[in-house]
């Protein structure tokens, strides 16, 4: 069995969709792919801010095997 990589990517929260945040790589707009949603209350908990601060927040989080984002933190 192989073991799972992950690698720690900076994001950026662009926006608040009701309980979601959309989160997209910190790069270039002309590079960025569609936005990823994560639960806001999840990110917001992680790095010890409300919800609502979230958008324009610049973070770090571990991408993993499947592609997902977890371990967030303020970058």
């Amino acid at each position: 069995m192989e073991a799972m990589t992950s690698e720690r990517v900076q994001v950026r929260v662009l926006l608040l969709v009701g309980e979601q945040a959309e989160i997209v790589a910190d790069v270039p707009e002309e590079e960025q792919a569609e936005p990823a949603r994560y639960p806001a209350a999840e990110i917001a908990e992680a790095i010890g801010l409300e919800p609502r601060q979230l958008p324009g927040k610049v973070l770090t989080a571990e991408l993993d095997a499947r592609d997902r984002l977890t371990g967030w933190q303020l970058a």
